[in-house]
């Protein structure tokens, strides 16, 4: 596996000419943001070797390289997810990648349910915490003892200072940022009512398909992560509407404004 991650890794520094120091991945409906790059260089998934196709809609399948604020990034617009059927290694080789490119830090996004009643669309949540009911975990087989530690810790997934960062470059250009715990769940059917009022009964405050893969892989290599999701809906439940992808990327779309000036300030505050 690790020979993959290289090969990936020296294919990508033939292509570009810089060295990233921040990594974003951009989940469902946020992919738009990468018009906030400036000096682009794009390579899609399908021209890296061992990258896959992304399936699902609102996930385009590229990664850009560029500068957001002076700071060189790179961004996937759209990722893997593993109920599209991908082993849990490939679902996280892009964050590997990025470390051997020279990623320290890494802002993680996606669309999620809310399931905390003071959540509504729209809203952008600072995610806290996680909880991981998936029963997957990138790390499981053999350790990749190049990468990091057998049992990495991850008492801080996402380390205080840098959710106070994000918090502050929020509060700077007036935008509310709530915070909350992230309940990660397999998919790809939506949650079942009974199983939203056990999630916040777990102490979750919000649900998705993504994300909590990438941030484990991401401190099994000692990158440290700032994750926001953007929420699209009430959870199952809540309401009496139904669940579908269509709604989540429209309101995804339509927080992008407040996302972006967020993300952006972000960055650019990085010491």
């Amino acid at each position: 596996m690790y020979n993959k991650i290289e090969e990936a890794a020296q294919y990508l520094k033939s292509k570009i000419a810089i060295t990233p120091e921040v990594g974003i991945v951009l989940g469902s409906g946020l992919g738009i943001y990468v018009d906030q790059i400036e000096e682009r260089v794009t390579i899609p998934y399908t021209d890296i070797p061992h990258f896959h196709r992304t399936t699902v809609e609102g996930h385009d399948g590229r990664l850009i390289f560029g500068k957001v604020r002076g700071k060189t990034v790179v961004a996937m617009s759209g990722r893997l997810h593993a109920y599209e059927g991908y082993p849990m290694e490939d679902v996280v080789l892009a964050v590997r990648v990025m470390a051997l490119l020279g990623v320290k830090t890494l802002f993680v996004t996606n669309a999620s349910g809310g399931i905390n009643k003071d959540f509504h669309p729209g809203d952008l949540v600072m995610i806290e915490d996680h909880i991981n009911l998936s029963g997957r975990n990138p790390l499981v087989g053999p350790n990749l003892a190049e990468l990091g530690p057998r049992f990495p810790d991850m008492s801080e997934a996402y380390p205080k200072n840098l959710r106070e960062l994000v918090k502050n470059s929020a509060a700077k250009h007036g935008i509310t940022m709530k915070s909350g715990v992230y309940c990660w769940l397999l998919g790809p059917t939506y949650e079942t009512p009974a199983e939203i009022r056990m999630l916040a009964k777990l102490g979750g405050d919000m649900v998705g398909m993504s994300t909590v893969p990438e941030v484990i892989a991401a401190a099994h290599l000692g990158i440290r992560v700032a994750g926001v999701a953007c929420i699209t809906n009430y959870a199952a439940g809540l309401k009496p509407e139904k669940l579908n992808h269509a709604d989540v990327k429209h309101v995804a779309k339509k927080a992008m404004a407040g996302f972006a000036t967020v993300l952006t300030e972000a960055i650019g505050s990085l010491e």
